[in-house]
């Protein structure tokens, strides 16, 4: 255990936990909605620093991040736990974990991640899987390491998080996908046990200081796959900043939401199509391999600078950050 950030002693011991916008109100021996933020002898304890429950080398296209040294692979950690409750995710084994639990996970240190990801060559640490902002204090001290050594470091993000752990960790974190899940507060309240607003004012915060955002939407059937509920997630990201990467991502039955069918790809593709036409540079549909959407294209004159089959990229024509046709500027770390 390790005592964790952001949080206030109340009368009688109970704590406020600051970490994310629930901003959980914890008693004596009990846990935040996260179920690994701990009321111990008032003082707030993480318990899972150091518990690493997923451990892998991933292509960083995986996560999904296509603008930041497309074709390297990401050295891939998370804990258990999550600060929502998505009835659709694909991880609910390691995020959904009881409020009683014994914390599970293979017994580490930041300097251990750090070695084991210059040792298999990763360029960047992507803190993924489940919420990294539930273990934020770990999180934090692998960036730490992780960008002395010239390490990059990702947040794949629900963007459930407080202005003050964003704006604490900026000078660490070089990218974040943030999933956002859906543009209407009733289908957060209802599929996730969360809220739109402070998502929103997650990713703008992130766009001001200074980190690389991906989007991710997970379009779901009869959920958030209506072109005008697309359409209002295009006009948001094109107002924070029409060069943030837009992926479409393609819905598999999973978890509490077996009675739903999969994604078409015509809704995949007519949503790529619109946000294109509503001014954004980069929009690419995902989960169904081999799909045009995949490919980085040339925002200026259409021609394919990165051929990507799932996760793995085919060529990359990228010269300088710039399109070898028209010399357009290409956004992104490469």
């Amino acid at each position: 255990m390790k005592e964790a950030l952001f949080y206030k002693t109340e009368p009688n011991n109970d704590i406020r936990c600051f970490l994310c916008p629930h901003n959980c109100l914890i008693k004596i021996g009990r846990r935040g909605l996260c179920n690994v933020r701990e009321n111990i002898d008032g003082k707030l304890y993480s318990l899972v620093y150091g518990k690493v429950v997923a451990e892998n080398v991933d292509p960083i296209e995986k996560k999904p991040i296509f603008h930041i040294l497309p074709g390297s692979f990401s050295y891939s950690i998370s804990t258990v736990g999550c600060n929502l409750s998505c009835r659709n995710c694909q991880n609910w084994q390691i995020s959904q974990i009881d409020k009683d639990s014994i914390i599970p996970g293979r017994d580490t240190n930041p300097e251990e991640i750090i070695k084991n990801a210059l040792k298999t060559g990763c360029k960047s640490i992507a803190y993924t899987y489940t919420e990294p902002t539930i273990f934020y204090e770990f999180a934090y001290d692998c960036c730490t390491l992780a960008h002395a050594k010239g390490i990059k470091n990702i947040f794949v993000t629900n963007g459930y998080t407080n202005s003050e752990p964003l704006e604490k960790i900026t000078h660490l974190l070089d990218a974040c996908n943030v999933d956002l899940k859906s543009f209407r507060e009733d289908t957060y309240k209802k599929i996730c046990g969360g809220k739109l607003e402070p998502v929103e004012n997650s990713i703008k915060l992130m766009k001001k200081l200074g980190i690389w955002v991906e989007i991710t939407t997970l379009v779901i059937p009869k959920v958030n796959d209506s072109i005008e509920e697309l359409t209002d997630i295009a006009d948001f990201i094109k107002e924070v900043g029409k060069e943030i990467p837009w992926h479409l991502s393609a819905f598999y039955p999973n978890h509490l939401m077996t009675d739903i069918p999969p994604t078409s790809a015509h809704i995949l593709t007519k949503a790529r199509e619109m946000g294109i036409d509503k001014g954004l540079k980069y929009v690419y549909t995902g989960n169904m391999q081999g799909d045009e959407g995949e490919n980085t294209y040339c925002y200026n004159c259409k021609n394919i600078l990165i051929e990507r089959y799932g996760f793995t990229v085919i060529k990359n024509n990228i010269k300088n950050k710039k399109c070898p046709h028209c010399d357009a500027k290409i956004d992104g770390i490469f």
